[in-house]
């Protein structure tokens, strides 16, 4: 059943006075397990609603008619997620430090997630009946962490003594008419070199059903450094780039469609610098950490014009290690053009170690130390992503409290930088 979290004004759930906190059970009979049913159900034009309410469990049934893709309007609660079963050896999860906030331990491989929000998963954890599911109702397109398609390679990954059978998997949903997006989380010595160029091979025979496949690199953090895998290095990160490129240049012939793309990490380590937005086709794994550092620098060369003059302005440009070096040139032509200092503030990461760089992860607390030792400034800018949706840095620190901090100092979260400096003048 879907618990009721909201009514939306003017919606048919309104009309019925459905109360938050009562339960749809039923639509046409079928059980309403999760949110995927619900939206799946609830687009028919004639349905049978079977909702609970109150302590009694007292049971209402609704017959409406409606347009077939109007929703009941409803917002229901959370799902409890499903969780991941697999022991990866490369398993991002196990390098949280104690401490860290719940949802940083939550390891989910729950294929309505993927659906809905495109989180990878392994489909391990998946019967009989869900694979029936996912064809019953379509659920695509999936994101499938693959990251070998040899069974034993695959089964050493994920660290169990099952799904190494992903072949087989994706080609019965691939039959079914689903479509996928792949990745491989790449583990040098593991499933790097002939090992990711079967992966490639496999992956391509199957289909044009398999829509992409990204290659990233493993990361790590200082809690689980060196145990079992290992970072990549650069002469490793080149030859996957290699790998991949040969992969697209088949899949450009054959498909008309790049295919295979390597995240933004692996340039980073390889010392190679970002494509330009050709290579990323239609930009369908943003999300996934390919394209979006190209995104960035594209976008700073299309707003650079509207950024107000900054004229005897301080302002910090606050980010991960990984993107100081490659905002240090933006920084030079923004006080050039526009006036004002600019400072790059490459923030070192001492809640989950020097080999995390990305600026998602950012810790609020780092980030203050580097915004008073290099301050005081006007406006500090510093990446939205770092925060979540409670205006809470990694480890807890709310926005508010580092405002507080920094009295004087306009705080700018934002994901590029020319629409956030001309927040400046709103």
């Amino acid at each position: 059943m879907v618990r009721i979290a909201e009514v939306l004004p003017g919606s048919i759930a309104e009309a019925l006075s459905l109360e938050v906190g009562s339960r749809i059970l039923r639509i046409n009979g079928s059980p309403v397990r999760d949110v995927v049913d619900l939206r799946f159900l609830e687009a028919e034009p004639a349905l049978e609603v079977e909702i609970a309410s109150g302590a009694a469990d007292d049971v209402v049934v609704y017959e409406i008619e409606k347009d077939a893709e109007e929703g009941l309007g409803v917002v229901p609660a959370a799902d409890v997620v499903r969780q991941c079963a697999n022991k990866c050896v490369f398993c991002f999860v196990d390098g949280n430090p104690e401490g860290a906030r719940g949802t940083l331990h939550l390891k989910d491989d729950d294929f309505r997630l993927s659906f809905t929000y495109g989180n990878y998963v392994t489909l391990t954890n998946l019967g009989p009946k869900g694979f029936e599911r996912l064809m019953e109702q379509r659920l695509s397109p999936l994101y499938v962490s693959v990251h070998a398609t040899e069974p034993d390679v695959r089964q050493r990954l994920l660290g169990v003594e099952y799904g190494g059978d992903i072949v087989e998997r994706l080609t019965r949903l691939l039959d079914a008419g689903l479509e996928v997006h792949t990745q491989v989380v790449l583990c040098p010595e593991w499933n790097d070199g002939e090992h990711l160029r079967r992966t490639l091979d496999d992956l391509w025979a199957l289909g044009p059903g398999v829509l992409s496949i990204s290659v990233v690199p493993v990361g790590l953090t200082r809690y689980n450094l060196g145990r079992p895998v290992r970072l990549l290095r650069a002469e490793e990160a080149a030859a996957a780039i290699e790998q991949v490129a040969a992969a697209r240049m088949r899949a450009l012939a054959e498909r008309g469609t790049g295919w295979a793309y390597v995240a933004d990490d692996m340039f980073y380590i390889a010392g190679r610098p970002i494509p330009g937005g050709e290579y990323y086709d239609d930009w369908p794994l943003m999300e996934n950490g390919v394209g979006s550092v190209r995104r960035f620098l594209d976008d700073f060369e299309a707003g650079l014009g509207d950024v107000p003059r900054l004229d005897g302005q301080r302002i910090a440009i606050v980010t991960g290690r990984r993107m100081g070096p490659i905002i240090e040139p933006l920084a030079t032509r923004l006080a050039e053009t526009r006036g004002g200092e600019v400072d790059v503030l490459a923030v070192s990461n001492r809640m989950f170690g020097e080999t995390v760089t990305t600026a998602g992860l950012l810790p609020g607390r780092d980030v203050l130390a580097a915004v008073l030792r290099g301050g005081p400034y006007d406006a500090v800018l510093i990446p939205a992503e770092a925060l979540n949706d409670d205006g809470l840095f990694v480890d807890d620190l709310p926005l508010a409290q580092l405002e507080q901090r920094l009295e004087g100092a306009r705080v700018l979260p934002g994901l590029e930088l020319t629409s956030t400096l001309a927040a400046l003048h709103s």
